[in-house]
C-alpha cells in the first residue's frame, strides 16, 4: 500500500506534464492553421513585395541598401525558401531606395506570382509568430507555474491582430517576439546570474535590433528594469556591488547585441556592395533631419562605422518621414496623428476577454495581493515604455506598431488569473468562459482578422467608423475581389486601390480600370486616366474612401462615396457602389500630372492644353494651379503664372491648410522669383 501511495503523485505528475505538452501542440497547431489558411485567402498588402524582393536580393548580392527601412532579419528569413527557386529578377534602375524597393518588389512578385512565392514567403515569416508563442508560454509558466502559462498561451492563440500579422512578410512580429525573448532573458538573468544567460540575453537583445528599428527601444528597458532591481534591493554594503554587476550585464548584453546585428550585414559598413550607392546617401539623408540632436548623433556613429551603413540610413529615415503621415482617428482625419491614437486603438482592437483579465489584475495588484513585485515589473515596465514611444510618435497608421506590448501584458494577466484560481476554483470557470470568447472572437471573423473590433466598437462590419489603414485595410483583399466579381459576372468597372501602383493586379485578374491615388499621383508618378464622370460597378478600397491620404473635403476627390451607401463591402475593406458619380477632382489630377510629365519632356505647349484641362474640371484647388502656373512660367508668361501662383497660395492657407500648409513655403518661393 505505501508503494501505491508513492507512486500516485508520479503518476498524476506524469499524466499532468502530458496533458501540458498536449495543450501546448493543440494550441500551436491552431496558430499555424489560423495563419496558413488566412493568408491563403489574402492577396499580398502594402509592404510585402518590397521587403522579400530586398531579402532575396540581400541573399543573392548582399545588398542591404533597397530597404534600409527597416534591417535584414525578417526578411531574410522569409526570401530563404525562395532561394532554391529560379526567379525572375528585375534590373535595378539606381532609382530612389523606396522607388526602386518598391517597383523592383511589385514586379518581382507579379512576375513569380504564379510559382507561389508569396505563401512559402508568409509561411517562413509564420515562425516568429511561432516562436513567440512558445516563449509567452515558457515565461508564465516559469513565472507564475503550468496554469498562467496555458492561459497565456491560449490568449496569444486566438488574438485576432497577431492572426492578421502573424504570417505577413513585415516585421511587426517578428520585433515583438524578440524584444518580449530579450526582456524575459535578461529575467532570467537577474534572477540566477550566468554566463549562459547573460550570452541569451545579448544574442535576443541583438536579434530585436536585427528585426526592427524600434527594437532598439529594448536598450532602455533594460536599463530601467536593471534601476528596479538596484532600488528594490536591500540598501545595505552588497547594493554597490549588484549595480556593478547589473551594468556590467548591460554593457555585455549591449556589446553582444551589437556583434549579432553587425552579424546580420556581414560585418560589412557599406549598404551595398561594390558599384552601388545608396539613393540619396546617408549624408544627403542625415541633412534631412529636422532635429538636430538627433543627425549628429546619427552623423557621429557613421562617421566612426559604430553601425552599418544600412541601419544607420534607416534610423534616418525614421526621423524624416514621422512627420509625414496623416492619421484617421474616430472618423477624424489628422494632419500628424494624435496622442489618443493608441489608447484608442487598445480600446478597439483588443478582445475584450483580454480588457476584463486586464482589469481584473491591476485590482489584484492595487489590492496588493499580487505579490510577485519582479515579475509585475519585467510585464508592465517595456509596454509602458513602448506606449509611451508610439504616443509621441506621429506614425498613426495600425496595432502592428504596438504588438510587442501584448505579449508581457497576455503573461502579466494569465499570471494574475491563476492567482485567482489557486485562490477559488470557481474563478477557473470564469477564465474559461473567457478563453472561449476569445477564440470564438478570432473564429467569428476569419479570414479577416486585421479588421478585428470588439463588440464594443460593432465588431469588424464597423472598424472602419474609427480606424483606418492597416487596422482595416492593407489592400490585401484582391482575391476576394476577384471571387466578387466573377460571381457577379462583372467585366467592366472602376477601381480605386489602396496598394495601387506598390501592388500590381494583373496576376489576380481584376479586370477593373483603374483611378489615381495620391501614390499614383505624386509618388510613383504612374499616369491613369479618370474622365470626370463615370459609372459603375465602382469599387473604392476603404483606405481611399476615409480620405486619411488625400485629405478632408474638399482634398479628397472619392468624398462623395462616403455619403452613399455601397451595394457590397468586400472582406471589411473593399465598397462596391453602383449607379453614375461624378469625379472631377480626380480628372483635374489627373491631366495636371500629364501635364507635368509633358513639361519635364520638354513639351510646354501639350503641358499647356492638359493644365488648362485641369484648371475647367477643379479651378479651386491648389495642384492644378500650380501645375498651370509652373507651365505658364515655362512658356514665359510670367504675369498669368504669378495669378495662379497667388490663387494657389490663398487656397493653401485658406482650405484645410493643416493638410495644404506644405504648398505654404513652395509658392512663396515660386511668387519670390518672379
Amino acid at each position: 500500500m505505501t508503494h501505491m501511495r508513492e507512486a500516485t503523485p508520479k503518476k498524476t505528475s506524469a499524466i499532468h506534464k502530458t496533458l501540458t505538452i498536449a495543450g501546448v501542440i493543440a494550441l500551436l497547431l491552431a496558430i499555424f492553421l489560423q495563419l496558413a489558411l488566412s493568408v491563403r485567402q489574402e492577396s499580398i498588402s502594402w509592404d510585402e513585395g518590397d521587403h522579400l524582393f530586398s531579402g532575396y536580393m540581400s541573399w543573392k548580392h548582399a545588398d542591404f541598401g533597397l530597404n534600409p527601412e527597416h534591417p535584414p532579419l525578417v526578411k531574410l528569413a522569409a526570401a530563404l525558401p525562395l532561394l532554391p527557386m529560379r526567379l525572375l529578377t528585375p534590373e535595378l534602375q539606381h532609382r530612389h531606395f523606396k522607388l526602386e524597393a518598391f517597383l523592383d518588389g511589385r514586379d518581382f512578385m507579379s512576375w513569380n506570382y504564379a510559382k507561389g512565392i508569396l505563401f512559402r514567403a508568409r509561411m517562413a515569416a509564420s515562425v516568429f509568430a511561432l516562436l513567440l508563442a512558445l516563449l509567452i508560454f515558457f515565461a508564465a509558466w516559469d513565472m507564475f507555474g503550468t496554469t498562467a502559462g496555458l492561459i497565456a498561451l491560449a490568449l496569444f492563440a486566438f488574438d485576432s491582430n497577431f492572426l492578421a500579422h502573424g504570417a505577413f512578410v513585415t516585421t511587426d512580429v517578428g520585433v515583438s517576439c524578440f524584444i518580449f525573448a530579450s526582456i524575459y532573458a535578461f529575467y532570467r538573468y537577474v534572477k540566477m546570474p550566468s554566463i549562459s544567460r547573460l550570452l541569451v540575453a545579448g544574442l535576443a537583445t541583438g536579434l530585436a535590433l536585427a528585426a526592427k528599428h524600434t527594437g532598439v527601444l529594448v536598450l532602455p528597458m533594460l536599463v530601467v528594469l536593471a534601476l528596479c532591481e538596484i532600488m528594490r534591493s536591500k540598501p545595505n554594503n552588497s547594493r554597490p556591488r549588484q549595480a556593478l554587476q547589473l551594468a556590467g550585464a548591460l554593457a555585455a548584453t549591449t556589446l553582444l547585441a551589437v556583434l549579432v546585428l553587425w552579424s546580420f550585414y556581414g560585418f560589412r559598413y557599406r549598404a551595398r556592395p561594390a558599384g552601388f550607392d545608396l539613393n540619396p546617401t546617408l549624408d544627403v539623408s542625415l541633412h534631412q533631419i529636422s532635429k538636430p540632436m538627433e543627425a549628429n548623433v546619427l552623423g557621429t556613429l557613421a562617421y566612426v562605422h559604430a553601425l552599418p551603413e544600412s541601419y544607420l540610413y534607416g534610423m534616418a529615415d525614421i526621423q524624416t518621414v514621422n512627420d509625414s503621415y496623416t492619421a484617421y482617428f474616430f472618423g477624424k482625419i489628422y494632419p500628424h496623428g494624435t496622442w489618443l491614437y493608441f489608447p484608442g486603438v487598445i480600446a478597439i482592437k483588443s478582445t475584450l476577454p483580454f480588457l476584463l483579465l486586464l482589469l481584473l489584475t491591476a485590482a489584484l495588484i492595487a489590492m496588493r495581493r499580487f505579490h510577485c513585485w519582479r515579475e509585475i515589473l519585467f510585464l508592465t515596465i517595456p509596454p509602458a515604455i513602448y506606449l509611451a514611444i508610439a504616443m509621441s510618435s506621429q506614425m498613426n497608421i495600425g496595432v502592428r506598431h504596438i504588438l510587442p506590448m501584448y505579449a508581457f501584458l497576455y503573461v502579466l494577466v494569465a499570471g494574475a488569473a491563476s492567482i485567482f484560481i489557486r485562490r477559488n476554483k470557481r474563478w477557473l470557470y470564469v477564465v474559461l468562459v473567457l478563453l472561449f470568447w476569445q477564440a470564438f472572437s478570432a473564429l467569428h471573423v476569419f479570414p479577416t482578422y486585421m479588421a478585428y473590433a470588439n463588440e464594443l466598437w460593432g465588431g469588424a462590419a464597423n472598424t472602419h467608423k474609427y480606424l483606418g489603414d492597416s487596422n482595416v485595410d492593407w489592400g490585401q483583399q484582391l482575391i476576394a475581389t476577384r471571387r466578387y466579381l466573377s460571381r457577379h459576372g462583372i467585366k467592366n468597372c472602376w477601381f480605386v486601390y489602396f496598394a495601387e501602383g506598390a501592388v500590381d493586379t494583373s496576376p489576380y485578374h481584376i479586370p477593373c480600370k483603374r483611378l489615381p491615388t495620391t501614390d499614383t499621383l505624386w509618388w510613383l508618378n504612374e499616369s491613369l486616366d479618370a474622365p470626370p464622370s463615370i459609372d459603375g460597378p465602382v469599387l473604392i478600397s476603404d483606405g481611399d474612401l476615409a480620405g486619411f491620404e488625400f485629405g478632408p473635403s474638399p482634398l479628397n476627390p472619392y468624398e462623395e462615396f462616403k455619403t452613399l451607401k455601397p451595394v457590397a463591402v468586400i472582406q471589411h475593406g473593399i465598397y462596391v457602389f453602383d449607379g453614375h458619380f461624378d469625379i472631377p477632382l480626380a480628372a483635374s489630377f489627373s491631366h495636371a500630372q500629364k501635364a507635368q510629365n509633358l513639361l519635364a519632356a520638354k513639351d510646354p505647349e501639350a503641358a499647356l492644353s492638359e493644365a488648362q484641362e485641369a484648371i475647367a474640371l477643379a479651378p479651386d484647388a491648389v495642384v492644378p494651379n500650380v501645375v498651370l502656373g509652373d507651365v505658364l512660367t515655362e512658356l514665359k508668361r510670367g504675369d498669368e503664372a504669378r495669378e495662379h501662383y497667388q490663387k494657389a497660395l490663398r487656397l493653401a492657407k485658406t482650405v484645410q491648410p493643416e493638410f495644404q500648409s506644405a504648398w505654404v513655403p513652395v509658392l512663396e518661393e515660386k511668387l519670390t522669383m518672379k
